[in-house]
Formats: structure tokens, sequence, C-alpha cells
């Protein structure tokens, strides 16, 4: 028996310590916002923050985060996290989702990024495409990413 705390409540999984984070998300916890891409941290789908720094879940297993937090989509984007409450209002206004599959990886690695930027700063178009880079988008909608991720920094600002 393993406990994680996600999205800031701990639970307890019964899963081997090598099983990958995504799994024990998905599979266990229910939380099917963690999206299954291409299962070699290559395509950033998977993306969830443990301790605050964005990963690829289909990759880091359950024992790399035990006594860390680990956040998911369900939790970053409401309550009272201002950076993820942003990021959400930016991608709704720019109407970045079109298939939507990776969102929650693009959102979650935008948020990250967020978080490590100096109060006030405004990222460049090289910083945000070089915090964005691994997450692909099938549907190419990266103009519109670039586009919430700036306007998330100014609301931010």
């Amino acid at each position: 028996m393993t406990t994680l705390i996600v999205n800031g409540s701990p639970r307890a999984i019964d899963v081997d310590a090598d099983t990958p984070i995504l799994w024990a998300l998905r599979d266990t916890l229910g939380l099917t916002g963690t999206k299954f891409g291409c299962g070699a941290a290559l395509c950033g789908a998977c993306t969830v923050h443990l301790d605050g720094q964005a990963i690829r879940s289909c990759v880091t297993p359950v024992s790399a985060a035990e006594g860390k937090t680990i956040t998911t989509i369900e939790a970053a984007t409401g309550g009272a996290d201002r950076v993820g409450k942003a990021v959400h209002a930016a991608w709704v206004k720019h109407d970045v989702a079109q298939c939507g599959y990776c969102q929650s990886g693009q959102i979650m690695s935008a948020i990250a990024f967020l978080k490590t930027l100096p109060r006030g700063k405004q990222p460049t178009v090289a910083e945000i495409e070089s915090a964005m880079t691994g997450n692909i988008c099938r549907c190419g909608t990266y103009a519109r990413i670039r586009a919430a991720v700036a306007d998330a920094a100014r609301t931010l600002a």
C-alpha cells in the first residue's frame, strides 16, 4: 500500500512501486483528466505537477511521488490558485482547445512555467516556446497557446 498526496488529499493505493503515476491516477483513483498520449514522455499529454514541477506521469513511477504532492488538471485551474485561474481564463478567451486531447498537459505546463516567472515579468515568445516545448498539439493551436500563456502572464502582473 502506498499513500500519495493527490490534489491536497492523502490517497492510499495498492499498486506496484514501479507503476507509472499516470495509471495510478487514471485507473486507481479515477482522475481521468490526465491523458495518455505516447507513453514515452514525448508528447506532454500526461503532464502533472510533482511538488510544483511539471513532470511526465507516463514514465514517472509511483515510488518517485512518495512524500510529495501531485497536482492534476482536476485541481490546477480551480480553487484559490490564481495562476491556474488566469491560465484557464486565457485558454477560454483565446479559444485554444480544438480537439482538446492535449489541453490538460498544455495547461499544466503553462501553469508550471508561469509560476517560475518573477511577479510582473512578461515572458518573451521565445521563453513561452521553450517552456511549452515537448507539448504536442495535433490540431496545431500553437499560436493560440502562446497567446493564452502571454495573456495569463499579463493578467498575473
